[in-house]
């Protein structure tokens, strides 16, 4: 499984990495995690997980949203990189789903 880095960060007191990629059940997986004396200080535990996940019929729409042929993986994670490699990338890819219709589950782990 080929994984996507969105965002990748390392500072003295925080390293952050955001990644997608499809998983063994053909899911687009959003992947993110921090990890540092930053995240410490704002939420009380030193690492804080966060994934967004889609399943494969509604993966469908991002094709045609990013103008992407169907099933061309590498093309359309390429598209997403483009767009969202920045810092607040899971809060902003959650809200371009809401927009675009795209169901899609969610979890935060801090």
């Amino acid at each position: 499984m080929e994984k996507t880095t969105l965002y990748h960060q390392e500072l003295p007191d925080i390293k952050i990495s955001i990644q997608i990629y499809f998983n063994e059940k053909n899911q687009l997986f959003f992947d993110g995690y921090d990890i540092g004396r930053a995240v410490e200080e704002r939420f009380g535990d030193l690492d804080y997980e966060y994934t967004h996940t889609i399943e494969p019929d509604e993966v469908k729409k991002f094709y045609s949203i990013f103008n992407v042929q169907m099933d061309d993986r590498a093309g359309l994670l390429a598209a997403i990189k483009k767009e969202f490699s920045v810092p607040n990338a899971y809060t902003l890819f959650g809200e371009f789903m809401k927009t675009h219709d795209i169901k899609y589950s969610s979890f935060i782990w801090r």
